[in-house]
């Protein structure tokens, strides 16, 4: 897929994911729209999973594809307002375990 192809098509799922996001949250912003894959460049997935990762300053909420790239974002929360937003992002999505790729 050539390059700005992929990222019209990435643009579009992280403002949908944006979006979505912000069921939840009241700050969503946008995030990553590309990934490399094999020395091109690829959109990020169409899934939705809900992660939460933690930073020096607090939680990041985010919703990212299956391979864990935060397609949107929502920063610093404490832990136990964390936790509650991803309680209830459980009820309408999986949440991703394993390691989130975040713009920072």
């Amino acid at each position: 897929m050539q390059y700005f192809q992929a990222l019209k098509i990435g643009q579009q799922r992280i403002r949908e994911a944006a979006m979505l996001l912000n069921k939840y949250v009241s700050n969503a912003l946008p995030a990553i729209a590309l990934k490399e894959s094999k020395g091109t460049w690829e959109p990020v997935g169409e899934e939705n999973y809900a992660g939460m990762v933690k930073q020096e300053h607090g939680f990041i909420i985010c919703i990212c594809d299956e391979d864990g790239n935060a397609k949107a974002v929502a920063y610093w929360y404490n832990e136990e307002e964390a936790n509650k937003i991803i309680a209830t992002m459980s009820n309408d999505m999986k949440i991703y375990t394993g390691k989130i790729r975040i713009p920072l």
